[in-house]
């Protein structure tokens, strides 16, 4: 469990391959975050393919799972017809979410560096508290370990 159990789950309202998706509506259920740095990479496939093919225990639990990345509502699209994904993918593009989520940082890559979206996990209880967190996340296991933890709540 992580030290921010208590803390409150940002709100947002912003569009997503199945509508407008605000948390706040969401309220009453629990809702699973997770934000990738882009759509159709190799990390971020294997990571949304991971939560597809996990996504009917997480709706037998009540479970609401979206992914989140800056990219728009036509690359999100276009990146779930292409590897049949199922889990709807909110578009963050103004940042806002991921700053408020505190996922968007400054990274280093070949001697580079940029802002980016560091791959970080939610798991927010049906009160809209951040019941646990996962930050800086390897893919292999990570969903599961996810799907563990929203079993516990």
């Amino acid at each position: 469990m992580s030290d921010t159990a208590l803390e409150t789950a940002p709100d947002f309202t912003l569009p997503s391959t199945s509508g407008e998706v605000s948390l706040s509506a969401l309220k009453g259920a629990p809702v699973v975050l997770f934000f990738y740095p882009r759509d159709d990479t190799s990390g971020c496939t294997k990571e949304n393919e991971a939560f597809t093919a996990l996504l009917p225990e997480f709706e037998k639990l009540g479970v609401k799972v979206f992914g989140v990345s800056k990219d728009s509502i036509a690359s999100h699209e276009k990146f779930m017809a292409k590897k049949a994904l199922t889990v709807p993918l909110i578009s963050d593009e103004g940042s806002d979410m991921c700053e408020n989520y505190g996922v968007w940082k400054e990274k280093k890559m070949y001697g580079k560096t940029f802002m980016g979206i560091e791959r970080s996990t939610f798991l927010v209880d049906a009160e809209g508290r951040i019941a646990q967190e996962w930050r800086k996340v390897k893919v292999p296991g990570h969903a599961e370990a996810v799907l563990e933890a929203a079993r516990a709540l």
